[in-house]
């Protein structure tokens, strides 16, 4: 079984760096042909490797099922893997540093092996389709190699049985994601937009490493098991500390308050790519590592209280956002903040098992949402709801796809999000009477979890209307404008590609670029009214089939808990979630060609525009930071560089006067010797 974690860590990753060095060998061609032939062995390099790896995973997780003892735990803890009797650890090598060592190894148990799974299918899913979607981009063996990188370090990170290995995957994760989400780096916004990422992550990150070397220091080593066992005889001021600082990375990966900026703007890669960021890999990281890491949280209590206050005001006000917004990626990037809010909710509620559970369903049902979203821009041309409408005939199989992960997002029977939040909603109320949270952090985050629960309702409901249902506008030709409000994909980005790249739909079936760029403003009427429609229709049966079979677990993946529902909860959940809903659909009704996202009144601005975090931010900390860099970089000029100037001209300036004596004149040479023997005589005579 170690041989089996150590190959599905490795293959990924030896799939990259031949992806990398050997798409083009020998010849190293350029050129329609050339790019063709990289392209199609680039795409073998990478799903091969990425299917074996996921049927080691597979093995791996139902070896470890098989050996867990028979009846132990009740039938969440063993579904998510925490009940399961056997842990195997690879050879670990130590390291020695000096203080605490350092053990490179991988650590198997049911936990690790069930995130696993979901990882690699997910990833395998994305590469498959991928084929499709990047058809004739000649960066594709580039992308497919980082896609590669990434999974093998998400794996890394599950598996790590080492803090500091953890950590290595942890980093190399935010590289990936720098290199994919400006995957097409000729359009700056895309470039903006991961170099966003790249810098937001990283301020988490720096609070995360900071998190391991006190629990490492602390505890004698980075070893998992050894800290974890060594926990009840740290200091209390310590855990405290090392929890609040490990949060610090979980809401940069985990895009949570108040890190969570980054993650919408990321809408700029490949659609492929933000379904696997959103779905099994870098934001599933955050919760993924609290949940490693629980017992730490739970003996900081007032850790729990702090990641209750950010699951709250990130699930309900990120769900809020994705009310407003036009692009329908834009709206499942805020759904994912959202959710993942849900996942920290449960785990502030002293629930683990819930949070994985979520995360599992989640990561299903989101990565369908992601590749269905995919398709229709393949179909449309735009990434807006607004130049969507009526697709539901000429998409069926993406319609019906995505009214499967919609259901599951919106928590519906019998989608597998609807059992899965409903173990989170019940972990949330059980708080409220357990003590796990200080009261009013337990009253905030079970308040902002049900209000959610209706506003998730509305926003699903108003993007499936909106892009099915209704009529086809290919003119995108956006709502009445609300005052104040910020355009499609504000401080950016929606998900342009380069400016050159043909429009999906346009060309065969067989080929899909890049999502086209937003335009900036409405088209004119006139300019509507000549255009042809584009032609409409279901994307290549390369990206077809991980939609159909991603499908299946996000319908079923839930029924395990059929038997276990909490009915008070549920009743609860689904009412709420049909009100938002319901009340979306009677506003679309009444005028179908307008956005029933004029329900929220005067909220719809600032929802549209996120409550403009990002614009605080710009002001509070971005715009004094650049402020100071001039400041720095003129004192470094004028003073510094200044100073040294000045030093040189001053050397110089004596340089010359001493160069005068030296001029070769005899005469001079003589006057200036007679001249010192007199002052030397003036001076013995005076000093007498």
């Amino acid at each position: 079984m170690s041989t089996a974690a150590v190959l599905a860590v490795l293959l990924p990753f030896a799939a990259s760096a031949i992806g990398l060095l050997g798409s083009r060998f020998p010849k190293g061609l350029r050129g329609a042909a050339a790019d063709t032939a990289a392209n199609r062995r680039a795409a073998w390099i990478a799903i091969v490797p990425t299917a074996v790896s996921t049927l080691l995973t597979i093995w791996l997780a139902y070896s470890i099922r098989t050996g867990q003892t028979a009846g132990g735990g009740d039938w969440l803890s063993r579904f998510t893997g925490s009940a399961d009797a056997g842990r195997v650890a690879t050879a670990s090598v130590a390291v020695d540093t000096g203080s605490a060592p350092i053990s490179v190894g991988l650590l198997v148990d049911g936990l690790a092996a069930t995130i696993a799974v979901l990882v690699t299918v997910v990833a395998l899913a994305v590469q498959v389709y991928s084929v499709g979607y990047l058809r004739g981009d000649r960066r594709y063996p580039s992308y497919s190699a980082f896609i590669s990188l990434f999974t093998s370090a998400m794996l890394l990170v599950v598996y790590a049985a080492d803090l500091l290995v953890l950590y290595v995957g942890w980093e190399v994760m935010g590289l990936c994601s720098y290199l994919l989400i400006g995957h097409w780096w000729e359009d700056r916004a895309n470039s903006r937009a991961a170099i966003k990422a790249f810098l937001v992550t990283r301020i988490g990150d720096v609070g995360f490493l900071f998190g391991v070397f006190v629990l490492g220091t602390a505890a004698g080593g980075f070893r998992i098991a050894d800290v974890l066992a060594r926990l009840p005889e740290l200091p209390p001021g310590t855990i405290l500390a090392a929890a609040l600082l490990l949060l610090a990375g979980v809401a940069g990966k985990s895009a949570q308050v108040p890190l969570h900026t980054w993650l919408p703007d990321a809408m700029a890669g490949p659609t492929p790519i933000s379904a696997l960021i959103h779905a099994a890999t870098m934001v599933a990281a955050g919760i993924f590592v609290v949940a490693r890491l629980y017992p730490v949280f739970l003996a900081a209590g007032p850790a729990l209280d702090v990641l209750a206050v950010m699951a709250a005001l990130g699930m309900l006000g990120a769900a809020l956002a994705a009310l407003a917004q036009d692009d329908l990626k834009r709206v499942l990037a805020y759904s994912t903040i959202s959710q993942l809010a849900y996942m920290a909710g449960a785990l502030a509620a002293g629930s683990r098992d819930a949070a994985i559970f979520h995360l599992i369903t989640h990561g299903a049902f989101k990565a369908l949402l992601f590749l269905c979203a995919g398709a229709v821009i393949h179909a449309v041309g735009s990434n807006l709801m607004s130049a969507m409408g009526g697709l539901r005939r000429e998409l069926p199989v993406t319609f019906t796809a995505m009214t499967i992960g919609f259901a599951a997002l919106a928590g519906l029977p019998p989608a597998s999000g609807f059992f899965s939040k409903d173990e989170v909603l019940a972990a949330v109320e059980r708080s409220l009477s357990a003590g796990t949270l200080a009261t009013p952090a337990a009253l905030l985050l079970y308040g902002c979890a049900l209000a959610t629960v209706a506003v998730t309702g509305a926003y699903a409901a108003r993007a499936w209307l909106r892009t099915f249902f209704g009529e086809h506008t290919p003119s995108g030709l956006p709502d009445t404008a609300v005052p104040g409000s910020a355009p499609s994909g504000p401080s950016g980005i929606a998900a342009p590609g380069p400016a050159s790249s043909a429009i999906p739909g346009s060309a065969g079936l067989g080929s899909a670029a890049p999502e086209p760029a937003i335009p900036g403003s409405a088209v004119p009427e006139a300019a509507v009214s000549e255009a042809a429609p584009p032609a409409v229709h279901e994307a290549p049966a390369v990206m077809r089939w991980p939609i159909i079979i991603l499908a299946v677990p996000a319908l079923l993946l839930g029924l395990p808990g059929v038997l276990h529902i909490h009915w008070g909860t549920a009743v609860l959940s689904v009412a709420l979630a049909l009100l938002g809903a319901g009340a979306v659909h009677a506003v679309w009704r009444a005028a179908p060609r307008r956005d029933p996202a004029r329900l929220l009144g005067p909220l719809r601005g600032p929802c549209e525009r996120a409550f403009s975090v990002d614009a605080l931010y710009r002001a509070v900390f971005v715009r004094p930071t650049l402020l100071l860099a001039y400041v720095v970089a003129r004192a470094d000029g004028r003073v510094v560089d200044g100073a040294v100037r000045g030093s040189g001209r001053t050397v110089t300036g004596l340089a010359g006067l001493v160069r005068r004596a030296q001029n070769g004149n005899a005469q001079l040479y003589v006057t200036g010797l007679l001249a010192g023997v007199l002052l030397l005589a003036v001076g013995a005579v005076m000093l007498r």
